[in-house]
């Protein structure tokens, strides 16, 4: 494949564009811990106020915590989204999402039933791991024929004066012939 070739034609099928525009959005922000996170509010708040029924019977899991699942859920879920549009606030995002998780332990339930725990305490720990990437700049390609150093069909001749790597390394040590340039 050729490096220097466009990487969708204008040919290409809407949805396709559409999925490379969100695949390069997607790669400049903690995603999948903000995906994790919102998700993680979902079953803190869903728990204390939903009804099982089982046949004619109705088993009701409602506490007395059901404003603190609420408000735990609604938390989690904000910062879930917040954390794909402002990534500068990643560590404290990170930070709030595992507190507000290990909160809903006790109050909300276990936590979801420990789904809603998980998913946060996975969030949280993804937005701390993540970190903005550095673009890579890319060098001009220069004459390769002036880039090439002399090399010796000897290997323990060392090469012309000039040659030398300015620092000695583990590995400059022994292409410099055991020579530092400064000595």
């Amino acid at each position: 494949m050729n490096p220097q070739a466009p990487v969708h034609a204008a040919d290409d099928h809407w949805l396709t564009v559409m999925r490379l525009r969100f695949r390069a959005w997607r790669g400049t922000r903690p995603f999948w811990a903000g995906l994790f996170t919102l998700l993680g509010g979902v079953p803190i708040i869903y728990f204390p106020f939903a009804d099982i029924r089982l046949a004619n019977v109705t088993l009701a899991i409602a506490t007395t915590s059901g404003s603190v699942s609420l408000i735990l859920g609604v938390l989690l879920i904000t910062i879930g989204i917040a954390l794909w549009f402002q990534q500068g606030i990643r560590v404290f995002a990170g930070v709030a999402a595992i507190l507000l998780a290990l909160v809903s332990i006790p109050k909300s339930n276990l936590g979801g039933f420990f789904i809603g725990f998980l998913t946060a305490m996975i969030g949280g720990c993804l937005a701390l791991a993540w970190s903005p990437g550095v673009p890579v700049e890319e060098e001009p390609e220069e004459d390769a024929a002036a880039d090439a150093a002399p090399v010796d069909a000897f290997q323990g001749i060392p090469g012309p004066r000039g040659t030398e790597t300015p620092y000695v390394t583990e590995k400059t040590f022994h292409a410099d012939g055991g020579r530092n340039s400064a000595g």
